[in-house]
């Protein structure tokens, strides 16, 4: 993986904590750098960025403000994701608050337009992203 693009991943996912609102630009920044997916790990506070050749980068994450809940609470991560997308809440009170939800990690797949959000038993809750049809 070359340094330009790894200075892209890096780039993202600082930006993700310092702009609300910033998701639809920065998953547009990682399809335009040719990310196919990526995953983001709570529990160990990082996120791997996967090209479609099978490379990938793993780039250091802020750790999560709050332990990850015992129980997966569908209900409450989707109502995370819709106040992301409103604008009224920050990345970092974003993985908060999925985090006391129960969510231990997710998987963002750009080129399929979803993202997945697994629980310690491997709970889930499927969000396509606005504008996508199942």
């Amino acid at each position: 993986m070359d340094a330009a693009l790894i200075t892209i991943l890096e780039d993202c996912t600082r930006l993700s904590y310092t702009t609300t609102g910033a998701f639809p630009r920065i998953v547009a920044m990682l399809a335009q750098a040719g990310v196919d997916q990526y995953h983001a790990d709570l529990l160990r506070a990082e996120k791997t960025f996967y090209m479609p050749d099978g490379s990938s980068h793993i780039c250091a994450a802020e750790p999560v403000a709050v332990p990850v809940a015992d129980r997966f609470d569908a209900a409450l991560v989707q109502a995370a994701i819709r106040d992301s997308q409103a604008g009224s809440l920050h990345y970092r009170d974003f993985m908060a608050r999925i985090a006391m939800a129960g969510c231990t990690s997710y998987f963002v797949s750009i080129s399929g337009r979803r993202a997945l959000y697994l629980g310690r038993r491997a709970d889930s809750h499927l969000e396509l992203f606005p504008g996508t049809s199942p």
